[in-house]
């Protein structure tokens, strides 16, 4: 199996994950510290805004802001030493009609994005497991039917 197949459903339904802080920084030293981060945030964030299952979500989004948002946010989230200046997941993504299909497209382009920059698989998944609380956040509760006619 893929594991584009593996990531993308634990990150979108990983509910048992915490967010709690990570306990030490393994994470952020394996992605290459906040250099690593903005690197592979670099090369995801142009992908959004290319990538037609996720373009419409990001036309009105300043690609240099959401960059140094993201690097803050997967810093914060791999144990390093960042502090995220970002908004509110919730009452950002709210009235996006964001569905599952679409969340789970954001996952492989990122995955698209670590891999292009030599994130180790273990560390990926680290990531991905981390990040999954998230989707609660993120997915307007709105079945996909609904959302793509």
């Amino acid at each position: 199996m893929r594991p584009t197949a593996i990531a993308a459903p634990l990150l979108a339904y990983c509910t048992a994950c915490a967010q709690t802080p990570p306990t030490d920084d393994s994470l952020y030293r394996a992605w290459g510290g906040e250099a690593g981060i903005r690197a592979v945030m670099e090369d995801f964030v142009p992908r959004l805004f290319t990538d037609p299952r996720t373009a419409r979500f990001f036309e009105r989004v300043d690609r240099n802001n959401l960059v140094a948002r993201l690097t803050e946010q997967l810093c914060k989230e791999a144990g390093g030493p960042c502090a995220y200046t970002g908004a509110a997941m919730k009452p950002v993504h709210a009235d996006l009609g964001i569905g599952k299909r679409d969340f789970n497209a954001l996952v492989e382009i990122l995955q698209q994005a670590m891999d292009a920059r030599g994130i180790p698989f273990p560390a990926q998944n680290r990531m991905l497991a981390r990040l999954a609380p998230m989707h609660r956040q993120i997915i307007t509760p709105v079945s996909d039917s609904q959302q793509h006619p």
